[in-house]
């Protein structure tokens, strides 16, 4: 199956050692409420309808409480022991988690809070779990139609807050492809580039993570239909998500999955060593 979804995007616009609860909205109280509501006419308890979910009773609460964003099975299973209203499913899909984060990217930006792995290949600018704040605010002042004030700064937010996944999880594999040419554009300028080659550097230390560049000069590479993200969910389900210029597609059919994960891997043996990725960063950081 593959359905459209999707922060202003996951890397134009990608914590806690567990599930990171959103600010809560609107949108969350109201969809926990008629879960509750739903719970009650079914005469179930709190206890009861967490054996029927699959999700502890403090889980419920917490989402019934508008505290937490529901799983994807969570709404479904809820779905079978509420009685197949269509509530649950129709509202999920209208809940915000927080302002800054697209619509069409809330379900990635849920299903990445618990992965337990994550693999990002991106062409256009440098993912959004890698990127400083300086170089994030360069890119949301460059957007057109212009955001104001208060969207750049909230957008920025989410994003940042969202970065908070590479050290919260540690258990995590993450695993970046960047192409060269990305920081040869210089975004936001020389020093915004010199602190950002800087912050990758940092980010590249840590063991549970995994950052190749690409090199400009490649005369195989099996990325050229463009960027991609392959997630791995705690029950070793896998998902990839695919993001364009105004809207984002996840995927779940296992045969697309599986085209995505063998062009991926193809990419990690055309790609630098984490080795010689850190030494041309380095002179790139010095050249400049």
């Amino acid at each position: 199956m593959t359905e459209e979804t999707g922060e202003t995007g996951s890397s134009g616009g990608s914590g806690g050692s567990g599930y990171v609860e959103p600010e809560p909205s609107d949108s969350l109280r109201t969809f926990g409420a008629v879960v509750q509501g739903l719970r009650e006419h079914a005469g179930l308890s709190r206890a009861e309808f967490g054996e029927r979910v699959r999700f502890s009773k403090h889980t419920v609460a917490s989402i019934e409480q508008g505290r937490r964003m529901p799983d994807p099975d969570f709404v479904e299973l809820a779905e079978d022991a509420t009685g197949n209203t269509g509530a649950l499913r129709r509202g999920a899909q209208h809940i915000c988690r927080k302002p800054g984060l697209a619509a069409w990217f809330r379900l990635w930006a849920r299903m990445e809070a618990e992965a337990i792995s994550l693999y990002t290949y991106e062409c256009r600018v440098v993912p959004g779990l890698l990127q400083t704040a300086a170089y994030a605010r360069a890119l949301f002042r460059n957007q057109v139609p212009a955001l104001d004030d208060d969207q750049i700064e909230a957008q920025l937010t989410a994003r940042l807050e969202r970065q908070a996944l590479l050290r919260g999880r540690t258990n995590t594999a993450f695993g970046f492809i960047v192409e060269e040419h990305l920081l040869q554009r210089h975004t936001g300028g020389r020093e915004v580039t010199r602190d950002l080659i800087d912050h990758i550097l940092e980010i590249s230390k840590l063991r549970h993570i995994e950052i190749q560049v690409m090199p400009v000069h490649c005369e195989t590479h099996a990325g050229l239909d463009g960027p991609m993200q392959l997630l791995e969910t705690p029950d070793h389900r896998w998902f990839a998500y695919n993001e364009g210029q105004r809207g984002g597609l996840l995927i779940s059919d296992p045969k697309e999955i599986s085209v995505l994960q063998k062009r991926y891997a193809r990419m990690r043996s055309q790609a630098l060593s984490l080795e010689d990725s850190v030494r041309l960063l380095e002179q790139m950081k010095g050249a400049l």
